[in-house]
């Protein structure tokens, strides 16, 4: 069978283009023609097997309406033991790799995922196309694509979603990680090298977080003027870098920044941040960062193509369902409610859905809810010629905060109000809480600047903020407050500050306990009790894991 690395050795870069992009060039009919398609070959692999049968209570549908009337909608605690075992026998088809993500503490620590072959060689054309579309500035656009692009290694390992597909674009381009072999090493010493080693042999790419690209960046920006001047003596390519980069910093009059060091080709993104901070990564990298929507139960969802906007949903690894945002709510107030779903073909603009999916391919999971909230921005791409609906990712399913006068609150809202707001800070948190009987948003945030703003000032700032960006996303805030400048004295927002350190300790802890990578952080939305009461103990002198990354990168050359 063709792979992409055969097309890519070959040269040919249209066929190329076409096995893993040419997704972007479908209409609605064709496209829904595949999802059917796959769906029936995967119906039939579901009724043959032992997994497949529980999971349809019995029922044995033949078409795709009576499978979505009688198979029931599922979560993770459904496939258990069989896939917290994993027990190929009960699958539809082998398991060609388990990958592994967050399970939710209480319940199972650790979710496993099965991917067939049929799965693997479907996402691998999808890991290319990430790739292409990340190097392409127009339709067709192939002339970045190349073997041998130097990649720094800013992916998890294998059996992590990020490793898996990290290894999936290596295995269909052919690129050159930095550092190479770097498995064993730890997340900080993985980009402390690859970074040291960009110095010398250059950079083409990289991906991770938007805000982590920030962070970095600023880090490295930071830094810049700190370089271990004997080191860079010692290293002629890398010497000859920076003094490339100090020539372009001085001319353009301002501090140098990572795209004086690197010409980066390609950078790719993900995660509710993506829209908060494109902007400063293309910034301090020289390019804006391509949007991916992925998870370790699907693979690939959704990407941006050439005009870096909305994203579409890519047709050939799950057969997508969307439950309408009013149906979801309804099973909110009613679990035994059973929320009825859309196809693709049948989503309205400007609506929000939860997603529901089944793994093609002889996949495990059916009519299996992500708990991911996706908005429908248009039915067709207009600026980039695509005519599919456009999607854009909304929240988590339960990160949504409802409070009267400022309506229904997503992770993505307060975290722009945050960064608007232009209060340097580290990070922050956010929940609802009852004071003397009334709803309001507590916000939680460490900052980083000396001395910080009074909190009844930063809260008056964030106010504002949520004001103007309730112009855009319309959560109705003026439907309590109206039009008046200031903030009222009843606002109900309180702002309180975390020790120093906060976030680092947290982290810190949650590595000692052994927690699993997903488990680090304290979620922006909602924090428990428990995770409030860490957060805001005293503060110690902790060294922040960025620094690890940044210190003296030339001297590791």
């Amino acid at each position: 069978m063709m792979k992409p690395i055969d097309l890519l050795r070959e040269g040919k870069k249209d066929e190329l283009w076409q096995m893993c992009c040419g997704f972007l060039d479908l209409n609605m009919d064709q496209y829904m023609a595949i999802q059917r398609r796959l769906m029936a070959e995967q119906l039939e692999l579901l009724k043959e097997s032992q997994l497949g049968r529980k999971i349809m209570g019995g029922a044995m549908p033949s078409t795709i309406d009576e499978f979505r009337a009688t198979v029931p909608l599922t979560t993770y605690g459904d496939y258990i033991p069989e896939l917290s075992e994993m027990n190929e026998d009960a699958l539809p088809l082998p398991a060609a790799q388990w990958v592994r993500t967050s399970g939710y503490t209480g319940k199972y620590e650790v979710k496993w995922i099965p991917l067939s072959e049929r799965f693997v060689d479907e996402l691998e054309k999808l890991c290319c196309a990430i790739l292409i579309l990340c190097l392409c500035d127009r339709r067709g656009d192939m002339s970045k694509v190349k073997q041998h692009l130097k990649v720094l290694s800013t992916f998890a390992s294998p059996p992590y979603a990020s490793g898996v597909i990290a290894a999936l674009l290596q295995q269909s381009a052919n690129c050159d990680f930095l550092p190479p072999n770097a498995s064993e090493l730890s997340f900080p010493d993985k980009v402390k090298k690859g970074f040291a080693q960009a110095l010398t042999e250059g950079m083409d790419g990289f991906g991770g977080l938007p805000s982590v690209l920030v962070t970095v960046g600023e880090q490295l920006k930071d830094q810049s003027r700190k370089m271990d001047k004997r080191a860079l003596m010692r290293n002629g390519p890398a010497l000859a870098r920076v003094v490339r980069a100090v020539i372009r910093s001085k001319l353009a009059r301002r501090q140098m920044l990572p795209r004086d060091l690197w010409t980066v080709k390609g950078i790719l993104g993900g995660g509710t941040d993506s829209a908060v901070f494109k902007k400063r990564v293309a910034e301090l990298w020289g390019r804006e960062p391509l949007e991916l929507y992925a998870g370790s139960e699907g693979g690939i969802y959704a990407v941006q193509a050439w005009d870096r906007n909305t994203m579409t949903f890519t047709p050939n690894l799950n057969f997508y369902e969307f439950i309408p945002e009013r149906e979801h709510f309804k099973w909110q107030l009613d679990h035994s409610y059973t929320p009825k779903t859309v196809l693709l073909d049948e989503v309205e603009a400007g609506e929000a859905y939860e997603l529901v999916i089944t793994n093609l391919h002889g996949g495990a999971l059916t009519r299996y809810r992500i708990g991911d909230v996706v908005r429908i921005v248009s039915l067709k791409g207009e600026e980039s010629g695509i005519a599919l609906p456009q999607m854009v990712f909304e929240r988590r399913a339960d990160d949504l905060i409802d409070i009267a006068g400022f309506g229904r609150l997503t992770e993505r809202v307060i975290w722009e109000a945050v960064e608007n707001a232009e209060v340097p800070y580290v990070d922050w948190t956010a929940r609802k809480e009852l004071v003397d009987g009334r709803a309001q948003l507590h916000m939680y945030i460490e900052s980083s600047q000396v001395p910080a703003p009074a909190e009844s000032v930063y809260t008056a700032m964030l106010y504002n903020q949520f004001r103007e960006l309730d112009k855009q996303y319309n959560f109705n805030i003026y439907a309590i407050f109206g039009e008046e400048e200031e903030a009222p004295e009843d606002l109900p927002l309180i702002v309180s500050y975390l020790p120093s350190g906060a976030f680092s300790r947290y982290i810190a802890r949650r590595q000692n306990e052994g927690a699993d990578l997903g488990h680090l952080k304290p979620p922006h939305i909602n924090p428990s009790d428990a995770v409030l009461a860490i957060l805001r103990e005293p503060a110690i002198e902790i060294e922040r894991v960025i620094a690890q990354v940044v210190e003296r990168v030339p001297v590791e050359t």
